[in-house]
């Protein structure tokens, strides 16, 4: 007799909301030099650049459409990638080492627009007065050192659930009903201090079906108020295996975190350990999960995690994190 699929029907994805305008909604100084910089960047390339221009374009994969500006090259999608579906395959990606440096891509901009200062400052100072040399020197190793982006072995093992953040284990709750997930759901929060790596990534293998972006205060992120009261932004996932479970990631601004990025397409599909975006400075990020039977939670208050790799919880037996 043949087997007859009882899978249940795949979510469609949602438009994306129209107070998404960029993959760092929040927008910012930074943000804002780094696009006046793609402007006279995009203007000498059509001027003095027009072979590459060409070529580029017709190694472009997808559509321009929605893009707040023309895309020329990779580049001009660090900010607009989840506005449309361009792309270009990573051989004509003559940037892509920018993506090995060992940091944060969506972070470079900041690293340079406030390292460079700190650095001058702190050799200036060294010269004359080498004790004052101290403070600015703290504060550019702490500005390199957040931006880090270390690599993360990611568990291939089916059913997992890992984090989507570095950081402790604020919080471990029951939620009655959640809204996208339809039903009682576990979620899992994490505090991201000023020395935590800040990327975000993918807990398993899924369908981005929902983005919603919801502008609000900055409190600090250990405060109860901030999950709900803070600017944050909840990505609403779809498993990809049966059953096709539905999951939330919440990205939530904190005390000195004023930048969310995300650069996710509704519909798009990602694997587990995908870097999907960050926040910028100490921050909150949340996992809402099902609560079903075989739903085992292995994160504990207080505990130490690292995204893409510690396993926050497993659907099917028991193991350790």
């Amino acid at each position: 007799m043949s087997q007859v699929d009882v899978s249940p029907p795949r979510s469609q994805p949602e438009p994306l909301p129209s107070n998404i305008t960029s993959v760092q909604p929040g927008g910012g100084v930074c943000y804002q030099i780094e696009l006046a910089w793609g402007r006279w960047r995009r203007w000498y390339l059509r001027h003095f650049r027009r072979g590459y221009v060409r070529r580029m374009a017709g190694r472009m994969q997808g559509s321009a459409a929605g893009a707040p500006h023309e895309l020329l090259d990779p580049r001009d999608l660090k900010y607009c990638r989840n506005l449309c579906t361009a792309e270009w395959p990573n051989a004509d990606d003559r940037f892509a080492w920018r993506g090995r440096l060992g940091f944060a891509r969506w972070g470079l901009a900041e690293l340079q627009l406030i390292g460079f200062p700190l650095l001058a400052l702190t050799v200036a100072l060294a010269v004359w007065w080498w004790y004052l040399a101290i403070v600015p020197g703290v504060a550019l190793g702490l500005v390199v050192w957040f931006f880090r982006d270390p690599p993360r072995r990611v568990p291939a093992e089916p059913g997992l659930l890992v984090s989507p953040a570095d950081g402790t284990i604020a919080e471990v709750t029951r939620v009655e009903h959640d809204e996208f997930i339809g039903g009682p759901a576990m979620k899992i929060g994490i505090f991201l201090s000023i020395f935590n790596v800040h990327i975000n990534r993918a807990p398993l293998a899924a369908r981005v079906i929902r983005l919603r972006y919801e502008p609000g205060l900055f409190l600090n992120a250990m405060n109860p108020d901030s999950r709900m009261l803070n600017e944050n932004l909840s990505i609403g996932l779809e498993e990809e295996a049966a059953p096709h479970r539905r999951l939330v990631v919440r990205q939530i601004a904190g005390l000195f975190a004023r930048r969310i990025v995300c650069e996710l397409r509704p519909g798009e599909t990602i694997v587990r350990g995908h870097k999907f975006g960050m926040i910028k400075l100490g921050s909150r990020t949340e996992l809402i999960v099902p609560e079903e039977d075989g739903l085992q939670v292995l994160a504990g208050i207080g505990q130490k995690v690292k995204a893409g790799s510690t396993i926050l919880a497993t659907y099917g037996p028991a193991r350790h994190s």
